[in-house]
């Protein structure tokens, strides 16, 4: 399992592009990976054949473990670790480390014991861990890894006993509709051999308990899920203020009509605003900038990133050095990006990188809304619609098509006169962009 991310822990196997046995090319898309930002496809590393697929779809593997192996034609696969099965659901969630490998792909058993990222743990042992929030490289194991003994010895050891002794003694499916409906299988009587609950037990209960509909719990993908966490730690870290700015938007659609007229790509108010904030932005480097250990780092590279719903949740793909690129362009990267992150196709150096973000919720009849800093850039940029409203001219009312645009600051780089100045010239060169005509 790939790491496409700084923080990321574990990726989630969505599907295998190429069954087992084929044979695939270096750089030929080979599985759908969903991780905390996205889901991307995973590009094989090496030309050969895909052999000994340890998880499947649904699977969520920690980074550094081993999924599978590309060989050649008439290479073996490696001698399995032992004990791989030792425990229920071995085979099912999540596989153990492999050891590590040599460039042609070959396991190097000599370095087999060199320390890993990540403990070597059952499946059970995991969940285990995780439900009593463990740090699993704190727990001793009697033998090569963790298991479901040595969790429980550990929690015995220090005052918190298991709450049931059958909180481990579950099928799988039995575990994943009680996680699904929020429920705590140590309430469920289990039918199963030894008190194990099963399947059965869980919609017995589910039957047996009546539970308000507002209170059904929903099953949220990892992108969701991830996304949640992500706003919320920059909602409480990162200390946010707002300038909104009535624009006047005719000239702009003057812009964008022209184009149409005279081009043959389509062309979105959020290309011009891309590169009108590209722009902006090279003329004030103080707000491409970024809070970091306690720095402040200027960018050199300005990247715009675009807010795109999709349908589990929300992604930033990256449009990379946006100032040095035509209207043209903008236009056709931006098309891609949008049609890889709805097909869940985006690839990882698709969201890397942004410098600032624009989310333009002005299709969905939004007028003006203040969005949450997407760290870890400085600024966000809210776009409303294009309405006519009522505005005055030379002392009297005209109607003219009006934007509302929020600009969110973390205030740790960027201060209110700064803040200001920005939105001041980006809010003019909406006004007249004629200029910026390639």
């Amino acid at each position: 399992m790939p790491a496409l991310g700084m923080a990321q822990e574990t990726g989630k196997i969505i599907a295998w592009l190429k069954p087992e046995g084929a044979q695939v090319t270096r750089g030929e898309p080979i599985l759908e990976v969903e991780t905390d930002k996205a889901a991307v496809e995973i590009e094989a590393p090496a030309d050969g054949f895909l052999r000994g697929i340890a998880a499947g779809e649904g699977a969520e593997v920690p980074v550094g473990h081993t999924i599978a192996w590309i060989l050649r034609q008439d290479e073996a696969l490696p001698e399995p670790e032992p004990e791989a099965l030792s425990e229920p659901e071995a085979d099912s969630a999540v596989v153990p480390a492999a050891g590590p490998t040599s460039a042609d792909g070959r396991s190097r058993p000599e370095q087999a014991a060199a320390p890993t990222e990540f403990p070597q743990a059952t499946p059970v042992a995991r969940r285990m861990a995780h439900e009593h929030q463990l740090d699993l490289s704190e727990i001793k194991a009697d033998g090569g890894r963790i298991t479901r003994a040595d969790v429980s010895a550990y929690l015995a050891a220090r005052g918190s006993a298991l709450p049931d002794t059958r909180l481990a003694a579950a099928s799988p499916k039995a575990r994943r509709l009680a996680r699904a409906q929020g429920l705590a299988l140590e309430l469920i009587p289990g039918s199963g051999p030894q008190g194990a609950v099963l399947a059965a037990d869980v919609q017995h209960y589910l039957e047996a308990t009546p539970r308000p509909a507002s209170a059904e719990p929903q099953e949220l993908s990892t992108l969701w899920r991830v996304m949640a966490e992500r706003v919320t730690r920059s909602w409480q870290s990162v200390p946010h203020f707002y300038l909104l700015r009535e624009v006047q938007a005719g000239r702009l659609q003057a812009w964008r009509q022209h184009l149409k007229e005279q081009r043959t790509y389509p062309v979105t108010v959020t290309d011009l605003l891309v590169r009108l904030v590209a722009y902006t932005l090279r003329r004030h480097p103080a707000v491409n900038a970024r809070w970091e250990d306690g720095r402040l780092l200027q960018l050199k590279e300005i990247n715009v990133g675009l807010a795109v719903a999709v349908e589990d949740g929300l992604v930033v793909p990256v449009i990379q050095r946006a100032d040095e690129l035509t209207l043209a362009e903008i236009s056709s990267r931006r098309q891609e990006l949008v049609q890889r992150a709805q097909a869940h196709r985006l690839r990882p150096a698709d969201l890397e990188g942004s410098t600032f973000t624009i989310s333009n919720l002005g299709m969905y009849g939004v007028d003006i809304f203040n969005a949450i800093v997407n760290q870890p850039n400085a600024a966000i940029l809210a776009v409303g619609r294009i309405a006519e409203r009522v505005v005055a001219l030379d002392g009297q009312p005209v109607v003219r098509p009006v934007m509302y645009l929020s600009v969110s600051y973390d205030h740790r780089v960027v201060d209110g006169a700064r803040g200001a100045r920005f939105l001041a010239d980006l809010a003019d060169l909406i006004e007249e962009p004629l200029g910026l005509v390639d």
